[in-house]
């Protein structure tokens, strides 16, 4: 996988798909900072998320981000999107593999090197660490510091994805520190201060 140091982002959708999004979403991907966009709607009917993930799939298209659904194979399948992310509870990536053929497949593998390793060897194609920070999308479980960045870089050249609560504040440290891209949710689709664009501006 070709990693472009200026498209560094991993942006998440937020729980919940309000109707300015799609327009918000539009602004956010012109900037040309986003590699990937990550369907995450875990409250959502699959018709429901089939309508919203078709629309979506457009905007990436045109604006040259891969599209990942979350969890799902078999809707990453039905959307044709670009690939899946699965986290430690959900498909192994064996079986994924065998729905989604030669898509790409990213493992969560919170703070542990002993599923990192898991990870690499089962050939996912980029592995995400996590929380390096509180995060507001979701509870706290692990806590990772950027030695397992750097540590895992010594193995293997597969993509890195550093997750929880970054901002504008704290993400420069992640990106010194071996994680090729940020996953970034609350502080683009809930900042009490900046609109999306605006926020998504700040991360240089």
């Amino acid at each position: 996988m070709k990693i472009n140091k200026n498209k560094f982002i991993y942006l998440i959708s937020p729980n919940k798909i309000p109707y300015s999004f799609f327009s918000n979403l539009k602004l956010v991907l012109k900037t040309g900072k986003v590699s990937f966009f990550q369907l995450r709607l875990k409250s959502y009917s699959q018709n429901k998320k089939i309508i919203i993930g078709k629309k979506i799939k457009n905007i990436c298209k045109k604006n040259n981000v891969k599209f990942i659904i979350n969890d799902d194979p078999l809707l990453a399948l039905k959307l044709d999107a670009d690939g899946c992310h699965l986290g430690q509870k959900d498909m192994n990536i064996k079986a994924a593999k065998k729905i989604l053929g030669k898509k790409i497949i990213g493992i969560t593998c919170h703070n542990s090197m002993i599923l990192a390793k898991k990870a690499i060897k089962a050939k996912a194609d980029y592995i995400a660490f996590g929380a390096f920070n509180q995060s507001k999308t979701k509870k706290t479980k692990y806590v990772a510091s950027v030695n397992i960045l750097n540590k895992v870089k010594k193995l293997t050249k597969i993509p890195t994805v550093a997750i929880g609560g970054i901002n504008a504040v704290n993400y420069k440290n992640l990106l010194l520190n071996n994680a090729n891209f940020l996953a970034i949710s609350g502080y683009i689709w809930k900042n009490k201060f900046y609109k999306p664009l605006q926020a998504i501006e700040r991360l240089k």
